[in-house]
Parts: C-alpha cells; structure tokens; sequence
C-alpha cells in the first residue's frame, strides 16, 4: 500500500478467523474470504469508527477444499505435495468500512504448481525455512523461493500476495478518498 501512496496505519483484528469458520461450515471459499474479511475489517472499524478501514483475507482452494496456513514442516510437505501438479485459486477478499458500511470484493489468481518429487519438496522446504512456509497458505511465498515452485501464474501479482491493489484502489477513488482522482 505504501509503493501506491496509501498512507495506512496497520491494526491487527481480534478475530478467531477458524471460529468463524467452523460456525459457518460448508461456506464456499470465496464466501468464506469475503465473511473473514469484512469481519476483520468490522472489528477494527468498531475500534476505529472516524477512519476507513480496511480488511483482508486470502484463502486457498485445490478443488473446492481450502487449505490452511501448515503447523509445521511436516504439513507444510503435505500441502505442497497435494497441491505439487495441479492448479489452485487464491482467493483475495477485501472489506472496506467507512461509516458503518461495508463493501466487499475479490480477485482471485490461479497457480499452477509444476510436478515435484518428495526431494525437490524437501530441498525446498529446507531452503525457504520453517518460518516462512507456515506463514503463508500453501507453504509457499511467490515473492520469495516459491517461485520456484510453479509454472504458471494467471492473475494480478497483487492478488497472489494477498490484497489486490488495483480493484481496492478503484473502490477507494469511488469514495473519493485518494489525492489521484
């Protein structure tokens, strides 16, 4: 946000994203992105109510099953060996709230993970470091060695890494909250 010019302040949201979750069992993934970020963004906003906030969440999907940040490296080999050979979604939700109201909107990219066997999944691994794999869902950060991993990429880079800056921006000059009209 800030290479955009956005001036933001970062809030962490107090919000059980898993709780929401399992009480909305069954929720598509792309609904489930839009419900965990207009409620990280509502939190906020109650914290926060003179400023427009905004809220975000990214939830992967392999076939309509979504998969979680890994616990360890242990889950985070599982992951990429499920996903390794196939194509999934990321789905980037964004809320934003001002004034008690909120509109939400996604992109969603599409990867394909080229086919990896359990060495290559392990030297990768071993590379990125634990850190980083259970930081992110699928095990991977585009941005960094994940790229490694992949073959095609087919969507906006900003949507892959989580908060897709090009509608949000769009949504933000309709509200007339940027300088650059």
């Amino acid at each position: 946000m800030a290479n955009a010019g956005l001036v933001a302040r970062v809030v962490k949201p107090s919000v059980d994203e898993r709780a929401i979750e399992a009480e909305l069992q069954g929720l598509n993934p792309i609904n489930l992105a839009h419900t965990l970020a207009e409620a990280k963004a509502r939190e906020v906003a109650g914290r926060h109510p003179d400023c427009i906030t905004i809220g975000a969440d990214q939830v992967l999907d392999v076939d309509g099953v979504v998969l979680h940040k890994a616990a360890d490296l242990t889950e985070a080999h599982r992951h990429i060996d499920r996903l390794q050979g196939r194509r999934h979604a990321l789905h980037s939700a964004v809320a934003v709230v001002a004034d008690g109201k909120s509109e939400v909107f996604h992109d969603t990219a599409w990867l394909s993970m080229r086919c990896l066997n359990a060495e290559a999944i392990a030297a990768y691994l071993l590379l990125a470091g634990e850190d980083r794999v259970t930081s992110s869902v699928g095990g991977y950060q585009l941005e960094g060695l994940g790229i490694h991993l992949f073959e095609r990429v087919e969507g906006d880079h900003s949507t892959v890494l989580g908060l897709p800056l090009i509608p949000l921006l769009a949504k933000l000059r309709m509200m007339g909250a940027l300088a650059i009209a």
